[in-house]
């Protein structure tokens, strides 16, 4: 990879593909500070002053700082992806989806289209909450949020998020199609990368008081280098189930023989089971601020971020998401089908049941291991801010995306250097066979 980095400069097209991720991350982040029509930016300031240490700091940061601005990307491009996982999983209740996710580049424009729809959707809903909520809030002295409220500052305000949230997956996708890795997944890198700043000049201003050992400063700084580490250990980890080919005599020629790997990934579900995960946790402990219900306060007050209570049942959640999203990503039979039909096999394993079955249990065994794996990263932040008086969230969903960001962009550009070199290669190549 070190030589690869080496010859970025010399690859025009990949410079041009970086240079353009560049400047769209770069439009996305001063949308960032664009403010909504009708909000008081210093009285919601202070509220969210006063929301310090809850689990809206969880939210805020993962909109890049776009809901404590109250900017036109507050909704940042969570309805996005709240649309795709809601597609993906009526994807295996509903025939017509299941139909068109098997019918090619055509099928998935279809769906593509669908989710972009529901996209629209659900900012229009949150919009509407958020304005309602809004309305009701106050600073600490008493000065309402919105100074005008009612039904103009309502339709203002979702015609507003839902816009912004369009123009960040629109972004997202110019990203993806004439930049470099996946564009709504360097928004949302970007979104999070913001925040270490700040947080970096909070952890000094703590050693500044007196409130931060240095010692213990340098402590977590090896603890955040030994989760990075376990992180990209573990997502790249694989576990390889040998698959053989007999070999086939057409003609008078042997074809197959051949002898390769089915790969399981440690971790198949990915960042989405602490995705639904969190969704349900912070649904109380954000409504709350929008919503007046007292059962509602008191399920919030419970789960403090901190408490046992809050990182059993996070924990717990994550570990039921990992098996049920593994579960719809993942089918042991179609694997063992398909093998079957090529006349593949693992080898000591009959064909059909017996290797589905066999498919299935290492797998259940891996999502085990990826679930635990990801209950730890997850609760991370929570042992930090309780024990450490970590004044930012490190670990959790956010790490585990970052992480994951980063690997699969180096991944893609080292894929073009390859690939540069490699068409190098067949150009000498032709060039020495026309002077043969």
């Amino acid at each position: 990879m070190s030589s690869g980095i080496q010859n970025i400069g010399k690859i025009p097209e990949l410079n041009r593909r970086i240079l353009i991720t560049i400047l769209l991350l770069a439009v996305y982040r001063i949308g960032v500070f664009v403010p909504t029509p009708g909000v008081d930016a210093q009285a919601l300031s202070n509220f969210f002053t006063q929301a310090r240490g809850t689990l809206l700091d969880f939210v805020v940061m993962f909109t890049g700082g776009a809901l404590e601005q109250f900017s036109v990307f507050a909704l940042g491009i969570m309805p996005y992806i709240s649309a795709s996982i809601i597609i993906q999983l009526l994807t295996v209740v509903l025939p017509h989806l299941e139909r068109l996710s098997k019918e090619g580049e055509s099928g998935r424009r279809q769906i593509v289209k669908y989710t972009r729809y529901g996209t629209m959707v659900l900012s229009a809903i949150q919009g509407l909450g958020i304005s309602i909520g809004l309305e009701s809030m106050r600073g600490p002295a008493g000065e309402l949020v919105v100074p005008i409220p009612g039904w103009d500052f309502r339709i203002m305000t979702i015609i507003t998020l839902t816009a912004g949230t369009a123009f960040i997956m629109w972004l997202g996708e110019q990203i993806t199609e004439r930049g470099i890795g996946n564009g709504i997944s360097l928004i949302i890198f970007a979104g999070i990368v913001a925040r270490l700043p700040q947080a970096i000049g909070n952890t000094f201003g703590l050693v500044k008081t007196g409130e931060m050992n240095l010692l213990l400063v340098l402590l977590l700084v090896l603890v955040m280098i030994a989760v990075i580490a376990f992180i990209i250990f573990v997502e790249l980890g694989q576990r390889r189930i040998p698959i053989q080919y007999p070999k086939r005599m057409v003609g008078r020629k042997i074809y197959g023989g051949q002898s390769t790997h089915l790969p399981l990934k440690v971790n198949s579900a990915g960042v989405i089971p602490p995705i639904f995960a969190s969704s349900l946790i912070i649904f109380p402990a954000t409504a709350v601020n929008f919503i007046e219900l007292p059962w509602l306060k008191d399920i919030s007050n419970s789960l403090n971020p901190t408490g046992i209570l809050y990182n059993v049942l996070y924990a717990g959640l994550i570990i039921f998401f990992t098996y049920f999203y593994t579960a719809i990503q993942f089918n042991p039979n179609d694997v063992a089908e398909n093998l079957k039909k090529y006349g593949g096999f693992v080898p000591g394993i009959r064909p059909g049941t017996n290797t589905a079955e066999y498919i299935d249990r290492i797998l259940t065994r891996l999502t085990l291991w990826g679930a635990i794996y990801l209950s730890l990263v997850c609760v991370l932040p929570s042992f930090l801010i309780g024990w450490w008086n970590v004044p930012f969230y490190f670990g959790g969903t956010s790490l585990l995306i970052v992480v994951g960001v980063a690997l699969d962009t180096a991944q893609q550009i080292e894929s073009h250097v390859l690939a540069r070199s490699y068409e190098g290669l067949l150009s000498s190549g032709r060039l020495k066979g026309r002077r043969g």
